[in-house]
């Protein structure tokens, strides 16, 4: 090649799914689904301790259920980034109290972590 001849770009493999990861907060949305997913299975979890009976028996699914749904909708709807955010942190520390201490802890600290990445996400302006 002379100097004043360039080389073709080379078209990179994922590089569709790279920029359409890029432009939403997919990394606080998974964070936030696993946190819910994690929740769900251990309210599941063989322990003779675990008993959950009236109300808080229907809280300790609903709200990992809606944390994973939050982290489905962070992802499918950017715009409304501000309002999952919120409610996974909220959902996030009413865990501690109805599902299984959040989760054994870890399910809650995802879904926090999650939500504060959805918090501080913000759209790139720069990208055309």
């Amino acid at each position: 090649m002379s100097a004043g001849q360039h080389a073709a770009p080379v078209a990179r493999p994922g590089g569709q799914w790279r920029r359409w990861r890029r432009a939403r907060p997919f990394t606080a949305g998974l964070l936030i689904a696993l946190g819910g997913a994690e929740m769900l299975v251990t309210l599941r979890a063989p322990l003779g301790v675990l008993l959950h009976v009236g109300p808080q028996g229907l809280a300790a699914y609903l709200v990992p259920a809606i944390l994973v749904l939050c982290g489905v909708l962070l992802v499918a709807t950017p715009q409304q980034r501000v309002f999952y955010a919120v409610l996974s942190l909220l959902l996030g520390l009413v865990s501690w109290l109805t599902s299984n201490l959040g989760g054994f802890v870890i399910g809650m600290l995802l879904a926090l972590v999650g939500g504060a990445l959805a918090f501080a996400w913000t759209p790139d302006k720069h990208r055309g």
